[in-house]
């Protein structure tokens, strides 16, 4: 085994010391425009940083050739770990802002493994299509009286091609 591995070994280590004393963070800050909680930044640097620092280790966050990355050095050996998440093409400063907090939040606690309830994680699935209900005479009526095309109808109800075709003819004739 060379030394290079025997270092690694040693950052991995202290990551797995530093983790089992960090523990879960508490999303404190909320996001009024989602309705939802989050930790920022600056409440998980002053929550991680001391555990790391007790174990010889340093976080950096620098954002070298468009990306922010996330460092957690060993300072005994130089040896780090990383993460690494490419900024977009946004070009107001602003937004650039933000989504370099988002980015280091997030990178880091992924780096990190860190436990959180993931209140925002919702917004990324996709929400569920309503159910359709059986197209019925009463709703073709309604529909018709709308003027709804056939397209738009197959979308909101469970609906036949005979159906279909015969709300067809009748539209035609309208």
């Amino acid at each position: 085994m060379n030394l290079k591995t025997n270092q690694m070994k040693t950052i991995y280590q202290k990551l797995a010391q530093a983790k089992k004393e960090i523990g879960a963070i508490s999303k404190d800050s909320k996001n009024p425009f989602y309705k939802s909680k989050y930790f920022d930044i600056n409440q998980l640097l002053q929550h991680v940083e001391p555990v790391l620092e007790k174990y010889g280790l340093m976080v950096m966050q620098p954002i070298i050739e468009g990306k922010v990355v996330s460092l957690i050095i060993d300072v005994e050996t130089g040896n780090d770990c990383r993460s690494e998440i490419t900024l977009t093409d946004e070009r107001d400063p602003q937004k650039i802002g933000s989504q370099i907090s988002y980015f280091r939040r997030y990178s880091l606690s992924s780096l990190l493994c860190l436990q959180a309830q993931d209140d925002d994680g919702n917004q990324a699935i996709p929400k569920k299509p309503t159910a359709k209900k059986v197209f019925s005479k009463t709703d073709a009526d309604a529909e018709f009286l709308k003027g709804t095309d056939a397209k738009e109808l197959s979308k909101k109800y469970i609906i036949t091609t005979e159906q279909i075709n015969k709300y067809k003819s009748l539209t035609k004739n309208k």
